[in-house]
């Protein structure tokens, strides 16, 4: 039998393949651009597809497929630094110098050479700065507005069929990073597409600002953040 959190994560998955991820749009496999918002839409077949509902599957959530290619940089990068470290060692223990007594008496090792100590500096050392708030502290759930329109920046959007716990699992884990997060039932909104949980972050009075937020989104582990228009 399924259990409930394994058939909100498939709905997930069957809604991540069929709408897009900037609007919520209805999309057709084949399409390669969302009809509604011109997006460059995600393959739903191939081996990141495969990969994507694995995530989703495991985790109920999905950051990006971005994340492959960082997992694969990583996966170099560290190779290279063990390669580094290995051929460091190896070289250490071949230019190691071996003195060897050229009488008849005992060996003696050369004395060990003292390292120079540091002069400490007279003037008064600066001290540790006091501690403040996080870059980012964790924010409650925040509500849109009654009758205000605005920007904001949509992170991800859920069908309302069986969305809103996804949703809502989302909300807690933005808001440990960002702020003013909370989610928009779009069918109230003329500016949405109807049918969606929207989780959004941010409340801003123009365009403009909402952009510059993005990249913040984005870096927080959303990458298919946009900015959109909050309007009744």
């Amino acid at each position: 039998m399924t259990s409930p959190k394994a058939s909100e994560r498939e709905s997930a998955i069957a809604a991540a393949d069929s709408t897009c991820p900037r609007c919520g749009a209805a999309r057709e496999a084949a399409e390669g651009y969302c009809l509604e918002c011109g997006l460059r839409l995600p393959r739903v077949t191939g081996r990141i597809p495969a990969l994507r509902r694995s995530w989703i599957r495991r985790f109920g959530w999905y950051p990006g497929d971005w994340v492959w290619i960082s997992l694969v940089t990583l996966g170099v990068a560290t190779a290279g630094a063990a390669a580094a470290i290995a051929f460091t060692v190896q070289r250490t223990h071949d230019e190691e110098v071996v003195f060897t007594a050229t009488t008849s008496g005992p060996v003696v090792p050369p004395a060990p050479v003292k390292p120079a100590t540091a002069a400490t500096p007279t003037s008064t050392l600066p001290t540790a700065p006091e501690p403040g708030t996080t870059a980012n502290p964790k924010n409650e759930r925040v509500s849109w507005p009654a009758h205000a329109n605005g920007w904001t920046i949509v992170l991800v959007s859920y069908p309302k069929v069986n969305g809103r716990p996804l949703a809502l699992q989302t909300v807690a884990r933005a808001a440990a990073r960002l702020h003013e997060v909370g989610v928009l039932d779009s069918s109230l909104y003329a500016s949405l597409q109807p049918g969606y949980y929207v989780v959004f972050t941010g409340i801003y009075g123009s365009k403009a600002d909402a952009d510059a937020g993005v990249s913040t989104a984005r870096q927080a582990g959303f990458g298919g953040a946009y900015s959109r228009q909050i309007a009744r």
